[in-house]
């Protein structure tokens, strides 16, 4: 009876059965990497042309110097040691830091508050209140550069006449001593609304059995957003943060703009970008102004990588 049951499997039936695969999965794999291939294709071509060779020519420039008599010649790091050694140079590194210092921290601040009422429901037209927020972000900075200017005025600025109707006197904010004030101000409106929107999606990212179940044992609306929801949305606070540093270590346009409305008040390298820009196309020392641009783009690579790998210690990358 058993030999009834168990028999061989006949030759056709075994021609008809397809036979394990036993190929090369690494052939497989690669046919699968394809389509992904093509995808970023685009991407990275583009990366290529305006990111890669502009860099690997700057590079390049730098390392030689033009004269009109003589020539362009080989000048290895002389460039490099004259920026280093350029104390406007280093005064706009400073002031940008601590432009950076006072502004993202404010930004973010304030970013986050609106985003936490906007989160928690206590604001009606919430939708046309983000939009509104997010408005200035689309604006582009030399329109708001432009507009802000003759918002402020010495004489004329609609700011100006509202300081001094109630009693702070003339206020020139485009002084020496003010003019640092105002590009804060004129960046922190330009990036409130892109802050706050990145961070209301990540708290509407949360989870709302957290929240209900923090209501019920009778915690308060604002203890809910500072001790529940901000270190949960954290990670995106961290990242804001060096993308808001890095942005301003390349301040350009406001000061750029301004200089036309109180040109002592911004010197030639009142910022780093403004020192490549006035050497390389003011002064025509396009050599100088690479190595500058270099230098520059260094100190922006070491925050970038520092911020990358103090998010990855805190487990936002594997």
């Amino acid at each position: 009876m058993t030999d009834q049951l168990v028999q061989p499997v006949p030759r056709i039936a075994r021609r008809l059965v397809p036979p394990p695969h036993t190929g090369d999965r690494r052939g497989a794999s690669k046919v699968r990497q394809w389509p992904g291939a093509v995808f970023i294709a685009p991407h990275m071509l583009m990366l290529g042309l305006f990111m890669l060779v502009p860099t690997v020519y700057a590079i390049y420039t730098s390392l030689f110097t033009s004269r009109l008599v003589g020539g362009t010649t080989f000048s290895g790091l002389a460039n490099y040691g004259t920026v280093l050694q350029s104390s406007e140079f280093w005064d706009g590194l400073g002031r940008v830091l601590l432009f950076g210092v006072i502004q993202v921290p404010v930004t973010i601040a304030i970013a986050f508050f609106f985003a936490a009422i906007f989160d928690a429901g206590v604001v009606r037209f919430s939708r046309i209140f983000r939009t509104v927020f997010f408005v200035p972000f689309a604006v582009p900075g030399v329109v708001a550069s432009v507009m802000w200017s003759f918002l402020l005025l010495p004489d004329f600025g609609p700011y100006t006449q509202l300081a001094q109707s109630i009693g702070l006197g003339k206020v020139n904010f485009f002084s020496n001593q003010l003019m640092l004030p105002t590009l804060i101000l004129i960046v922190i409106w330009e990036w409130t609304g892109y802050n706050m929107t990145i961070l209301f999606t990540a708290l509407k990212s949360i989870p709302r059995e957290i929240t209900e179940a923090a209501v019920m044992e009778g915690a308060s609306l604002w203890r809910i957003i500072l001790r529940i929801k901000l270190p949960m949305v954290m990670p995106s606070v961290v990242m804001l943060a060096f993308l808001n540093t890095v942005g301003a270590l390349q301040l350009f346009t406001e000061p750029s703009i301004l200089a036309a409305f109180q040109p002592q008040a911004i010197s030639f390298g009142y910022t780093p970008s403004l020192y490549v820009y006035n050497t390389a196309v003011g002064s025509g020392e396009y050599n100088l102004g690479a190595a500058a641009a270099v230098l520059l783009a260094l100190i922006i690579g070491l925050i970038s990588v520092g911020g990358f790998l103090l998010r990855r210690r805190n487990g936002e990358f594997k």
